[in-house]
């Protein structure tokens, strides 16, 4: 199945078809955001809005970072608080808790115009006492969560791993295998 993949980031689409091991068409489109908790619905929203406009199938990705410490926030909220705080107003907000512990979650969704297809990932983690990225962490920028967010029994970030060590334990990795497996035997 040929898709367009919605996104200004020209990162995640270089990553996306690198692990998708096939060519990857990014496209740039000011979609309306859904306010909800709710990673699957936010994702569908946006892939029935952006195959509107694309007229042809789409696929999109949504995040989310959930910090348990603040219940289910973040989540879908995380673009908003890296906005008005950046990384270091997130470590800072979780100065008086004991409960670092986060959940890292990813859903990619393709639709054709007639059916919706989902493909997520979770990864369990906590949240670094400072942002780390390494020099050439050139994807992640300035207002990205990847520099504080650390999976469950390692001890970088993402934004410090290499990719091959980010694959095995990267939630984007986790659903674009099951994004990889299904466009294969499409």
């Amino acid at each position: 199945m040929d898709f367009v993949f919605i996104t200004g980031n020209q990162h995640k689409a270089d990553y996306l078809a690198k692990w998708l091991g096939r060519r990857v068409t990014p496209v740039k489109y000011d979609l309306d955001e859904l306010q909800s908790l709710d990673l699957r619905q936010v994702a569908e929203h946006k892939a029935r809005q952006a195959y509107e406009v694309a007229g042809k199938p789409v696929l999109i990705e949504d995040v989310a970072l959930t910090i348990h410490a603040f219940g289910q926030l973040p989540g879908t909220l995380i673009k908003w608080f890296l906005q008005e705080l950046g990384p270091e107003g997130i470590v800072k907000m979780l100065e008086n808790f004991d409960d670092r512990t986060a959940t890292a979650a990813i859903v990619y969704a393709l639709y054709d115009g007639t059916q919706m297809y989902v493909f997520n990932g979770e990864t369990d983690g906590y949240i670094a006492d400072k942002p780390r990225s390494s020099e050439n962490d050139g994807w992640h920028g300035a207002l990205s969560w990847n520099s504080i967010f650390i999976p469950e029994g390692m001890a970088k970030t993402y934004a410090e791993m290499t990719d091959e060590e980010l694959l095995p334990v990267s939630h984007r990795a986790k659903a674009i295998a099951k994004l990889r497996g299904f466009l294969k035997d499409f």
